[in-house]
């Protein structure tokens, strides 16, 4: 298939998503650019969207389902064969076990998670209850205390603020936000607004900031205190905001008054001028927007880190106007509200996600309610999560474990069955990434091109693993077929008739969706008809907002999603509306975190350094540089630059340890050792170092042979590295010897 026609689709490469147009040569993505009538990216793109042909067709590709041998190796085996006996194996491990013991990991990644939302009914089926994800690395903590503070999650408004904060987060590299790049040039042209970072690394958004808060690593909670500190005590808080909208403001004011500004600032090695100088700033400022992301994510106090960067903007009320920080509308929750603790080591379970550092030892233990059998969907944990050793360990142990993937990734050759899905540009996709306000947009991608020989779009594999249970008689199914095809009017009566009659359909809803209103859909996109199920669900939870989008209901908002291929406008919000979805009772901001404030307190008393004589450098595993990406891109002739992923390290620790620009240096930690190509860099604190993302997996070359570029970075961290309160680990906060390799220092 080649054609001149551009073809509307998505950036599936980080949680933007920005709307690309592409053209067409027979299966390949031959040529790509922004998409102008995006909603929100609004043409703009990065230069990493331009690679997405490398995912598309990459060797990797599976093209049938694969049953691994007793001696290890893998087999080719029909799609029929497939579901029966992966059926049957997980109805043995519920009937044997009980269906909390098959835990579920994955659900979709950068741009994959329409597909996920049919995985629920056949989980619901067997009786599985506990699962996570890549979020549980990383946001889990910040979702706690968004919680805890106003039930929802917020992102600023940084096109319009006038003062932008980012708090270990680079996003000229990492992106994240609509038209990133524009934005941070307006903002640094502009000398009537500022730019705050807070980050060891002069990263290219530090380059542009007006002020660089250089902590050590690791300190960040001392800086983040201090600005708060200063906020309280040089009287810059809001006060009549707090007044009106905050609960327990005067508590935490308390807390910092006395809180000692010269010694935290020493602490994180900031000047105490600088950081005075900073709050000042916020504090005189007509609108705040703040960014948190992984540099404090994944360190040390990161959920006393998140709570911290909240009081930034609540004390100087910056919240519900324009250019500050926003609750908003969602399409779909990325978060449930279970929450509990998991069935072996206790860890705590935070918006329904067991923490990735505990996922081994729920494995890897002879208790009774361990986890038997895995299900692992557009996921690669053997490699992403921490202390790979361990996790493919814990995933050999399993029972039963399948892998729904695009490629042989690293954990499907742990798995028992492999089943290869459509690639995200051969069905129809979305991503529930949607965090703006006041107007917020969503995404239905269509197909660009036919499924791959062999390969399923996700909710037909799950749509087959239903029906392989039986659990749902096709009778029931019947009556809602027929009323699809007269109309979604008829068909919406229909369906809510049929699930709060039928107490099993109304748990399989997408499957029920999928079977009935699927068909009915034009070609190819019968695996949208999730879609309409949360059209129905915005339309009720954010009623004004989507009538202000100019739909009257969810099936005017679900038509206008088939019919508006680079998406759609689905909720127009008025600032005010900010109050109305706090979900407290009384709409206040609920600023006493009692648990936060005990560790504000151990601050005066926490230990400075958490590396040792043996292991003295701080390695941060994970940064993202201009050619890297999630692990979908395994092939690494899309890099450019880089195509070893170097081992960054201070100009003042090369000299120290007798490194030189492109000699190899060995790195050593608790979980493992490495070797890496030495890139010697000011832009790094001595005593510190990093390593990229998106390295460390194989891949095959023109000649046939297998290759593996690069460090994977989760060789080098361990599970027990994580935060005490969220569980998350602690990838950027690794201490680590490193040295010349050996050959080097021959």
């Amino acid at each position: 298939m080649t054609t001149t026609d551009w073809q509307p689709t998505a950036c599936i490469l980080c949680e933007c998503n920005c709307g690309i147009v592409v053209q067409l040569e027979d299966r390949k993505l031959a040529r790509i650019r922004g998409d102008k009538a995006h909603p929100a990216s609004r043409g703009y793109t990065c230069n990493k969207a331009l690679r997405l042909d490398h995912y598309q067709n990459n060797r990797a590709r599976l093209t049938s389902p694969m049953r691994r041998r007793p001696d290890g190796t893998y087999e080719e085996i029909d799609w029929d064969t497939a579901i029966v006996e992966i059926a049957e194996g997980f109805k043995h491990i519920r009937d044997t076990y009980g269906g909390d013991k098959i835990f579920y990991y994955g659900g979709g990644g950068q741009g994959n998670h329409l597909g996920g939302a049919y995985s629920s009914a056949f989980l619901k089926a067997l009786g599985s209850r506990y699962r996570s994800n890549a979020l549980a690395q990383e946001k889990t903590g910040e979702a706690w205390i968004d919680a805890q503070l106003y039930g929802g999650h917020t992102r600023g408004e940084f096109e319009h603020a006038e003062v932008s904060v980012f708090i270990g987060k680079n996003p000229w590299m990492s992106q994240s936000f609509p038209r990133a790049r524009v934005v941070l040039n307006e903002i640094a042209k502009d000398p009537a607004r500022s730019m705050i970072v807070i980050d060891p690394v002069i990263t290219d958004t530090a380059k542009m900031a007006d002020f660089h808060l250089r902590v050590r690593p690791g300190t960040d909670a001392w800086c983040l205190a201090s600005l708060a500190g200063v906020l309280v005590q040089e009287n810059l808080c809001d006060e009549a905001f707090l007044a009106e909208h905050v609960r327990g403001a005067d508590i935490v004011q308390d807390a910092l008054r006395e809180l000692p500004i010269a010694e935290y600032a020493d602490r994180c090695g900031v000047d105490e001028e600088l950081v005075r100088a900073a709050a000042r700033r916020i504090g005189a400022a007509s609108s705040v927007a703040v960014f948190e992301d992984l540099g404090i994510q994944q360190g040390p106090n990161s959920t006393l880190c998140s709570y911290l960067n909240k009081l930034l903007w609540i004390l100087t009320g910056n919240f519900a106007k324009k250019g500050s920080q926003h609750l908003h509308s969602s399409f779909a929750p990325l978060f449930s509200t279970v929450s509990g603790r998991s069935p072996v080591t206790g860890a705590p379970i935070i918006a329904g996600l067991i923490p990735a550092n505990a996922v081994p030892e729920e494995i890897l233990t002879d208790h009774p309610d361990r986890f038997r059998a895995m299900i692992v969907e557009s996921g690669n944990p053997a490699h992403s999560l921490a202390d790979s050793t361990a996790c493919r360990e814990a995933f050999e142990a399993l029972e039963l474990m399948v892998v729904v993937d695009v490629a042989m990734t690293e954990t499907a050759r742990l798995a028992h069955y492999v089943l290869p899905a459509a690639s995200q540009f051969e069905k129809p996709e979305a991503t529930f990434f949607n965090f703006e306000f006041p107007h917020n947009g969503f995404q239905l991608r269509r197909p660009l091109l036919e499924p791959f020989p062999g390969t399923l779009p996700e909710p037909e594999i799950w749509a087959r693993l239903v029906r392989a249970l039986g659990v749902v008689d096709d009778a029931d199914l019947r009556p809602l077929r027929e009323a699809a095809q007269r109309g979604l009017q008829e068909y919406t009566e229909a369906f809510l008739g049929a699930v709060a009659s039928n107490p099993t359909m109304s748990k399989l809803l997408p499957y029920v969706l999928y079977e009935t209103l699927g068909p009915t859909l034009p070609h190819g996109l019968a695996g949208a008809a999730a879609v309409w199920g949360l059209a129905q669900k915005t339309a009720m939870a954010y009623p004004e907002a989507v009538r202000r989008a100019g739909y009257a209901d969810g099936n005017a908002l679900f038509d206008a999603i088939l019919n508006s291929p680079s998406g759609v406008t689905f909720t127009i919000h008025n600032y005010e509306d900010d109050f109305a979805l706090i979900s407290h009772a009384d709409h206040k901001i609920a600023l006493e975190i009692p648990e936060m404030l005990i560790e504000l307190r151990t601050l005066t008393t926490a230990p400075p350094r958490l590396t040792t004589s043996e292991l003295p450098i701080v390695l941060s595993v994970g940064e993202r540089r201009a050619f890297t990406a999630n692990d979908i891109l395994r092939d690494p002739s899309w890099r450019k630059r880089d195509v070893d992923g170097a081992l960054r390290v201070s100009v003042e620790d090369a000299q120290a340890l007798g490194l030189i620009d492109g000699c190899r240096a060995s790195i050593t930690t608790a979980a493992g050792s490495a070797e890496a190509t030495v890139e010697v860099t000011e832009t790094m604190l001595a005593g510190h170092a990093a390593l990229p993302n998106g390295f460390g997996l194989d891949y095959v070359d023109d000649d046939g042979r297998t290759l593996v570029p690069g460090v994977a970075p989760n060789s080098l961290t361990s599970t027990g590295w994580r935060d005490s309160y969220a569980g998350t680990p602690w990838h950027k906060h690794v201490p680590a010897r490193i040295e010349p390799a050996r050959a080097e220092a021959r």
